[in-house]
């Protein structure tokens, strides 16, 4: 049997596993698919009103498409079950692209690595609109290097579902070379998206979503949210843990909370411009593209997580597609961080679904594994950028060479 055989043999046992246990873990890590996609997109199906364009909305437009795009499905046993067979149909398409004809290493170890994160991640890697963008953006990150418009396409779809690819975009901005083509490409994405939600009737609520994040409090799970955490654990007064109503999510509440939900938006705006000035500075020196991105999109997409006062357990998915890469274009030096994010996808699952209900109850053990969660994802984003500061252009190509077309140990050929 191939190997090419054998991982689409996995790739089906998987998806199928993940799935069967989104039914049988406690505190509904499929809740989000019935709870809230179903009854949003099937409003919109019946004229009841359409999330983004007649009211506001926590996600961008686009967002709503694969919702509806569920119904279609949902035939099979349902909505839930019809949301879990277009997720795996979207992951395929990707994963078809990622292992080719099963002959390259990098894609092979690539593949084996997207399977592992997957199954160690749970479903909540798959019942989220999370599972959409990922193989959006694996896609485009495997496109971008040779045909830079249609990766950029792929993932300006994927921003304007959940807006974590615009990161991707950053660092393919500053990568390449051909960046005219690149920003183009997201730009007639962004023009189609925002004129579609216009002629919708839903000027007022297109760009709703931003805003919607910036008034959020802090996320139980979220890195910044430990100190405040740890102070329920102790039962210090004036710390605990509560549920925001409105945007159905528990939070954390303790001294001087609102300064720091006001100081977090404006640290990650200046964290991903930082990480972006050094990606610049390494490109404009002559950096190669193939070992210039990989740690410049980990980074951004490791930034985006870290400084963030949300922190729900799907955006651990988010390390899929920089890894991916990274893992096809130099497995070698890929592999300690592609094992580091296993451990955190691993983690990410004994914190949610499967011991969330005792970090509500602020037990120590349950918040012990969260916090070694997040702190790992702390050292990944230290690690990404020290390799990303270590990135240095060969003398040959310090003085105005095309840094894309230059090979690295596992070929630059393997992203085109």
């Amino acid at each position: 049997m191939s190997r090419r055989v054998v991982l689409w043999v996995a790739f089906l046992l998987v998806h199928l596993g993940v799935a069967l246990l989104g039914w049988v873990q406690a505190n509904q890590p499929m809740g989000d698919v019935y709870f809230l996609y179903e009854p949003w997109s099937t409003r919109a199906l019946n004229d009841g009103g359409i999330v983004g364009i007649t009211k506001p909305w926590v996600y961008p437009p686009l967002a709503l498409l694969p919702m509806v795009l569920a119904h279609g499905l949902s035939w099979i046993h349902g909505y839930t079950v019809g949301w879990a067979v277009f997720v795996t149909a979207c992951s395929a398409a990707a994963f078809g692209l990622l292992v080719g004809r099963g002959r390259s290493s990098g894609r092979t170890v690539a593949a084996w690595f997207w399977l592992a994160f997957l199954a160690l991640l749970g479903p909540i890697g798959m019942y989220r609109i999370d599972a959409v963008t990922v193989p959006l953006a694996v896609a485009g990150l495997l496109w971008l290097a040779k045909a830079p418009w249609a990766g950029s396409v792929l993932l300006a779809i994927g921003a304007w579902m959940k807006i974590w690819p615009a990161a991707l975009i950053l660092a393919g901005l500053l990568a390449l070379r051909r960046r005219a083509v690149v920003l183009g490409g997201a730009a007639i994405v962004s023009g189609a998206v925002l004129a579609g939600v216009v002629l919708a009737g839903g000027a007022s609520h297109a760009l709703g979503f931003v805003t919607a994040q910036t008034g959020r409090g802090l996320q139980l799970e979220a890195p910044v949210s430990m100190f405040y955490l740890w102070r329920a654990v102790a039962d210090i007064p004036g710390s605990f843990i509560f549920y925001n109503r409105d945007l159905l999510t528990f939070q954390v509440a303790g001294p001087h909370v609102d300064v720091v939900i006001a100081a977090m938006t404006p640290l990650l705006v200046v964290a991903v411009m930082a990480v972006a000035v050094v990606g610049g500075v390494k490109a404009r020196r002559g950096a190669p593209f193939v070992t210039l991105f990989p740690p410049l999109s980990l980074a951004l997409v490791l930034t985006l997580i870290v400084v963030n006062k949300v922190g729900s357990p799907q955006f651990e998915s988010w390390l899929i597609a920089p890894l991916v890469l990274w893992l096809v274009v130099d497995r070698r030096r890929a592999w300690p961080l592609a094992a580091t994010g296993l451990a955190i996808a691993a983690l990410t699952q004994a914190v949610y679904p499967l011991a969330y209900h005792r970090v509500l109850a602020a037990e120590p053990f349950a918040v012990a594994l969260l916090t070694a969660r997040n702190l790992l994802l702390v050292v990944l984003l230290v690690w990404s950028i020290t390799r990303l500061v270590r990135v240095s252009a060969p003398r040959r190509l310090r003085r105005g060479a095309f840094p894309g077309r230059v090979p690295t140990p596992d070929a630059a050929a393997d992203v085109t």
